[in-house]
């Protein structure tokens, strides 16, 4: 096997066609502009590889929290946030090319633009973003080809991430044994600690107590799961589905942090005008950033939190189950 052979470094680095050079005035940035982009597919390529792999895991019933499967997942999801971290930093190289040295070429892309990666949007559902709670719903999908509609389509009909999640956090083996004495003690707790202007978390709080609560994306089992998990994070088979959690909303960290320095970045270089495949620029990126949010109700849940020292002891057959077991 040869390394040039094993990686297709022909196609690799053949596959910058500069449209500059077509039109016989060459512009030194083209080549960093299509590199990164390059880039940045072939890092959504491996994220898919990453999540399905986590969806497959989820997928099964009969997921053994207490056994390697889980480390699995929790390892390739941490890997996805990883990822996306380099993707973030990827933006400090292109920072380094001129708004001067992008209009060298920009006008030549027209109507190509970012906006048509079709395996980011692919991405963006398979984790649970649904086309309801898209930024600007007529647009999203208007400059795709039909085929790479299908593609996002399907994602968006098969189960997510999200909603797998939800399904995982609601088989919680030990949470009705807990329920009668655990959350009316730790309610007592929690509305104890709140200031006369927190009504609202208040409220909050009693919405995951009700089952007929408004649509959302956990349902209040799982919320209460999730919750339980994080009060009780220090126990040992509680660890890993922690980190889990703590997984998916670093994705969602990322991806906030990658869409807002991407939007500063449009604005640095292009300022009020429109992107090249027809968007309002940075007033699009902002709706998206501030609105795509993924996992925003397990991060919500943070706000239901105590000082460890005042949270409700559990019962001695609760720590039994969530601790180590040593021979007698």
């Amino acid at each position: 096997m040869n390394y040039s052979d094993y990686l297709q470094l022909d196609k690799i680095l053949n596959a910058q066609d500069l449209e500059s050079v077509k039109a016989g005035k060459p512009a030194h940035d083209e080549s960093l502009f299509i590199v990164i982009h390059q880039t940045y597919e072939l890092w959504f390529k491996q994220l898919h590889t990453e999540v399905d792999s986590a969806l497959l895991l989820l997928k099964n019933p009969s997921l053994n929290d207490n056994s390697p499967e889980l480390q699995t997942l929790v390892h390739r999801l941490d890997r996805g946030g990883t990822i996306l971290k380099v993707l973030v930093h990827q933006i400090d190289v292109m920072e380094t090319m001129t708004a001067s040295d992008f209009l060298e070429f920009r006008d030549l892309l027209r109507p190509a633009s970012g906006f048509q990666s079709w395996q980011f949007k692919e991405l963006e559902a398979k984790l649970g973003l649904k086309f309801a709670h898209r930024h600007g719903h007529d647009y999203y999908i208007s400059q795709l080809r039909p085929d790479q509609v299908d593609v996002i389509r399907q994602a968006e009909s098969a189960q997510s991430l999200l909603q797998l999640l939800n399904a995982w956090l609601e088989r919680m083996p030990f949470l009705d044994r807990e329920a009668a004495d655990f959350w009316p003690a730790y309610r007592s707790v929690f509305l104890g600690s709140l200031s006369s202007e927190e009504k609202n978390a208040a409220a909050a709080f009693e919405g995951i107590f009700k089952e007929s609560a408004a649509e959302r994306s956990l349902s209040p089992r799982a919320c209460r799961a999730a919750l339980f998990i994080m009060l009780h994070r220090g126990y040992p088979l509680l660890h890993l589905p922690y980190r889990l959690l703590q997984a998916l909303l670093e994705i969602d960290d990322q991806l906030s942090l990658w869409r807002y320095r991407h939007m500063n970045m449009v604005q640095r270089v292009i300022g009020i005008r429109m992107g090249t495949g027809g968007s309002t620029g940075r007033d699009y990126l902002k709706g998206a950033a501030d609105k795509h949010y993924i996992f925003r109700e397990v991060a919500e849940l943070t706000s239901f939190l105590v000082e460890s020292g005042k949270v409700p002891v559990l019962s001695a057959e609760a720590q039994q189950l969530l601790g180590f077991r040593f021979p007698q």
